[in-house]
């Protein structure tokens, strides 16, 4: 298959700071190649390079004569006071102009292609203002724009960020269908698992600064620890290789005087080798993320009921229940403007409902045997003295002319963490800034750094109810698991909005869908919502966010431990378990093969009369038994508990 675009040994460096060197990769026709890496590691700016957009320090970028390229970037912009066909109205005058859309040959069949592919993205009014798009409206056009030139690269730069679940659905589908080469870069671990051809890794554990494989996230898993756990054994065997080297060197001249010079040449190079393969096995840190909880053991922090609102003449939702205890992770879905945000502020009483509706006031006079306590229709009950903290999508409280040093410490040089002073040096590098980092404006940060900022803040306030609008856009895929698992720990409760479906799997206890048009519906968790979507369709379809409606929780629960149903039902498979379940069983084949082949050649009787080579095989051995033997107690607790 003929490639597309090729770079050769491109490297890039930011004052003293070298993002990375040496790097090399090659696209192929129709390939869909999505690159993952941590924070920091320069994703973005090598996806620049490929788009042209950015000049390499070094090395170079090849692509095939006549191939056009679309690139997207994380910040959409548009002209303005442009509309929604303007904008790619426009853009495609400028293609045509420069020669990049041969398939448009004047003004009548660039207007007819810019309507017929925003429709086509589901714009029904083509001459709305952009700048009053939602943060998802902005996205979907900026991708539609790109795909009007039928280009034959796509490049994506974090294209699920402000995109709602809908949203990334249907750019799953553009994607799947997309007939060119396309490169990723995405976060998103369920998109992994179903859009690459090939995936590659860019991180300074690898040799080249890359890590290539063929398939979804969930193969690369193996394979990558596959390959770090041999780069893990090569760095012991060289490590012992340059302790007899260092020996030998420490003899002094006499002693060496008889030896070759070669072998004095191969202790150095092992030497430096070695100090090259440590520093790539060095794990790289994910910011370390942990809420502090307050211990409140209140059974209800916050119960409200038949709660009510409409913006703008449009109504948002309708008479709908909520209750949040310790240990519960309520799941917002629904599309953007559908009312989860603002849902959250009327909650926190940042906004007002609207007053109930008659049939809730109906409904409430009717009840029989109501539980003392109960809110009345159109109120909400919070715990006494209920500390809430909200990580906010906006993130406007970062001050973007501030230090990193003041936006982590503003009144001092140590902040306060669970009881103890932490200095704001240390503190900073548990979330990967380095002492020069602090002098820094937050604007030369990048948008993970900020979304780092925005949880070492929020660390320090002790909460009863953790609320998360959009925590994951910016993070690197190392920062989002040690998220989940902070959540996972947090003994409080927690209300989540986001547009990752991984997480949402993993972590919600249950699951609130609205549509914005009025109605919600309850599901027990994200897969109950994920098999109703699949039925139903998205959630504009008013008739099924209507009927056989699901229970709403109850008002009044009888008094439970934290510990009880919320932590049950926290013990199924998460996504990340259930991948791993996956291909548990491959794992253990391959390692009784190897147990085979090493049985095999231990029974050779020129194995048997090398000792050192027999030592090294029994030892081989062991450990593959050994971790044959690991493997099937893993996989016997995960089918027990996905029974």
């Amino acid at each position: 298959m003929a490639n597309v675009l090729s770079a050769t040994d491109l490297a890039k460096t930011f004052g003293a700071r070298t993002l990375f060197s040496g790097v090399s990769i090659i696209l192929d026709d129709r390939e869909r190649l999505a690159l993952i890496g941590p924070n920091g590691s320069g994703k973005s700016t090598l996806l620049k390079m490929l788009a042209g957009a950015e000049s390499a320090d070094e090395g170079s970028v090849a692509i095939r004569k006549g191939i056009r390229i679309a690139y997207i970037s994380q910040s959409d912009s548009f002209p303005a006071s442009s509309t929604a066909l303007s904008a790619v109205t426009s853009d495609l005058h400028d293609a045509r102009l420069a020669g990049q859309t041969p398939h448009l040959h004047d003004d009548h069949e660039i207007e007819l292609a810019a309507d017929m592919a925003l429709r086509r993205a589901g714009f029904e009014d083509l001459d709305k203002p952009t700048a009053v798009l939602s943060g998802g409206q902005r996205k979907r056009l900026a991708i539609t724009r790109a795909l009007a030139r039928r280009p034959d690269v796509l490049l994506l730069d974090e294209p699920t960020n402000h995109l709602d679940v809908d949203g990334i659905e249907w750019l799953e589908s553009i994607l799947k269908g997309f007939g060119a080469a396309s490169i990723l870069v995405t976060h998103d671990r369920m998109l992994l698992d179903t859009i690459p051809t090939r995936i590659v890794e860019l991180a300074r554990s690898y040799p080249r600064g890359t890590f290539s494989v063929d398939g979804g996230y969930t193969e690369f898993l193996r394979r990558k620890q596959e390959f770090l756990d041999g780069q893990a054994q090569q760095e012991r065997s060289l490590a012992n290789q340059v302790r007899e080297d260092i020996r030998w060197l420490s003899r002094g001249a006499q002693a060496r005087r008889t030896k070759s010079k070669g072998r004095i040449t191969a202790s150095h190079d092992r030497i430096d080798q070695l100090a090259e393969l440590r520093a790539r096995n060095t794990p790289q840190k994910a910011a370390g993320i942990d809420f502090a909880a307050t211990g409140r053991q209140t059974v209800k922090l916050v119960s409200a009921r038949a709660l009510t609102k409409a913006l703008g003449g449009r109504r948002l939702f309708t008479d709908v229940d909520v209750l949040v205890s310790p240990g519960q992770v309520l799941g917002l879905m629904g599309p953007n403007g559908s009312g989860k945000s603002t849902l959250v502020k009327i909650l926190t009483g940042e906004v007002s409902a609207d007053p109930p509706t008659p049939e809730a006031i109906r409904a409430a006079a009717e009840a029989v045997n109501t539980p003392i306590g109960t809110p009345a229709p159109g109120t909400i009950q919070r715990a006494d003295k209920l500390r809430i903290v909200v990580f906010s999508q906006h993130r406007t409280e970062l001050d973007p002319g501030q230090s990193l040093q003041d936006a982590l410490s503003p009144h001092a040089d140590s902040v306060i963490y669970r009881g103890r002073p932490q200095h704001v040096k240390g503190w900073a590098r548990r979330f990967l800034f380095t002492d020069e980092q602090l002098k820094q404006p937050v604007r030369a940060l990048s948008g993970g750094e900020q979304a780092r900022i925005h949880i070492a803040r929020l660390m320090l306030e002790p909460a009863d109810l953790l609320i998360l609008d959009e925590p994951t856009n910016d993070l690197d895929i190392a920062s989002l698991e040690v998220l989940e698992d902070s959540l996972q720990e947090f003994p409080g409760a927690v209300i989540l909005i986001t547009h990752d479906r991984a997480m949402l799997a993993d972590l919600a206890t249950q699951i609130l869908a609205l549509d914005g048009k009025g109605n919600a519906r309850y599901f027990a968790d994200y897969n109950q919502w994920q098999d109703w979507h699949d039925e139903f369709g998205d959630t504009s379809n008013d008739e099924s966010m209507r009927s056989e409606p699901a229970p709403r929780p109850a008002v009044s629960p009888s008094p439970a431990s934290p510990d009880s149903s919320a932590a049950t039902s926290r013990k199924k498979l998460t996504y990340n378990e259930q991948r791993e379940l996956d291909g548990m069983e491959a794992q253990i084949e391959k390692s009784e093969t190897l147990i085979r082949e090493l049985e095999s050649q231990m029974a050779d009787p020129a194995t048997m009369a090398d000792h050192r080579k027999l030592d090294d095989l029994c030892k081989r051995l062991g450990e593959t038994q050994a971790r044959v033997a690991a493997l099937y107690a893993r996989w016997e607790e995960l089918e027990a508990r996905k029974a």
